[in-house]
């Protein structure tokens, strides 16, 4: 959530940001300033009779000791009044609180300003790309027939328990599942990041915390019951820990990494892009969350990039990085890195991983700060990526490993895999 000081400081700056991502802000904007100014006002004058009626109560207390009776009844009239208006007040000042603070999560987060025009994804730049494309045999399938060939895979069961996007995993898939969920948790761990292991159910003030509502909300599975949302994402319930919390500075930074799996109702996804593991309704992922000083979250970003690189070198899957232009971006992020494996079997490029840098717009809901060295409390900055989704990359190397006599799995997974082949 944009700080409503800032808005109130910076309207241009904020609405010629926010035109990068194609949207104009000019009337939200100025019902914000409007709202907010007339919240000020109303507090104000709460606090001014508020005041009074402290004062009122000190005069009356003084008048009754010197047995003035009839001069303190005159006051005690006016205290009535006083409450009376200072109860309309602050219920006036409490639902315009409550406006404003609908209005504020309307808006997205500022763009950075090396984020790129562009309203699509074809628009957004690639910065940087890595990794020989295999040359396939003759005869080389897409991941959906390979899983039915080896039996790792079943769709149509999946479909039979639950539905569309909830496959069963078996055998070896399973297994090679299981492998990439252990690598990625051993090389965030070692590059530093804690790991935890979180609920995959979150309540409102979650959900709303990290941006997911109301921007997600028909994206997301809710139970009415209990109004609990299944995660999306572990970067939900992860960040989430650091709700409400004030960090020392030389706590910082903070750095978590958790598996869960996650729910996406993916409402609207239809075609061929989306056969097989390439979209999912239930899917496993490992994230990595930062909390940062503001003054290093833009080092923190690139480390993190350069992090997901090297399991990407480890796997021996050709990628790309593609810095996302201000029409792709996420609703909460202020610059994105997307990563993307390419699938030799489909000749396209499958989105794995994005990096994002959230400066303070995640920890202005969370109320996340820290005491700077003068001990007064700023907001933290927020970040987090995927190392990594799991689909996809499991999608590019039953692709990109497949040889007539079956699908060889990568070196560094085979310590955990305890195989070397699918076939």
């Amino acid at each position: 959530m944009l700080q409503i000081a800032f808005i109130r400081e910076n309207q241009e700056k904020v609405i010629k940001a926010l035109a990068k991502r194609n949207i104009d802000a000019t009337s939200v904007v100025e019902e914000v300033v409007q709202l907010d100014e007339k919240r000020r006002a109303t507090q104000v004058e709460l606090d001014n009779i508020l005041s009074e009626s402290n004062k009122l109560s000190k005069d009356i207390g003084e008048l009754m000791k010197g047995g003035e009776k009839a001069k303190a009844a005159i006051l005690k009239e006016k205290t009535v009044l006083n409450k009376e208006k200072s109860k309309a007040l602050a219920e006036t000042a409490d639902a315009l609180a409550a406006e404003l603070l609908e209005k504020l999560y309307t808006l997205p987060n500022l763009p950075a300003d090396i984020v790129p025009v562009g309203k699509t994804p074809e628009e957004n730049l690639n910065v940087f790309e890595e990794g020989e494309i295999p040359v396939l045999h003759e005869g080389a399938q897409p991941h959906w027939e390979l899983v039915k060939k080896y039996d790792i895979i079943d769709f149509e069961l999946g479909v039979k328990i639950t539905g569309a996007g909830f496959p069963v995993y078996k055998g070896k898939g399973a297994r090679l599942q299981r492998a990439l969920i252990n690598y990625f948790l051993d090389k965030n761990t070692a590059a530093g990041y804690n790991e935890v292991q979180v609920p995959h159910m979150v309540n409102e003030a979650s959900a709303y915390g990290t941006g997911q509502l109301p921007d997600k909300e028909g994206q997301m599975y809710h139970d009415k019951t209990d109004d609990l949302y299944l995660i999306p994402t572990a970067e939900v319930p992860v960040t989430n820990l650091f709700r409400d919390v004030i960090l020392n500075e030389n706590e910082l930074p903070v750095l978590t990494t958790a598996y869960t799996p996650c729910f996406r109702r993916e409402a609207g996804s239809y075609g061929a892009h989306v056969r097989g593991l390439n979209r999912l309704h239930q899917f496993d992922k490992v994230e990595i969350v930062r909390v940062e000083h503001p003054d290093k979250s833009y080092e923190a970003l690139d480390g993190m990039v350069e992090h997901v690189k090297n399991i990407l070198q480890e796997l021996k899957l050709p990628y790309r990085i593609l810095r996302l232009c201000g029409g792709d971006m996420g609703f909460t992020s202020a610059l994105t890195y997307d990563f993307e494996v390419f699938s030799t079997a489909q000749d396209r490029w499958l989105e794995i991983s994005s990096v994002s840098n959230f400066e303070t717009f995640q920890a202005n809901r969370l109320k996340l700060r820290f005491k700077d060295k003068d001990g007064k409390n700023q907001l933290a900055h927020t970040l987090n990526g995927s190392a990594l989704a799991l689909p996809r990359v499991l999608a590019g190397i039953l692709e990109n490993y497949q040889t007539p006599e079956g699908i060889v799995i990568p070196e560094v997974l085979r310590p955990y895999c305890g195989f070397d082949i699918i076939n």
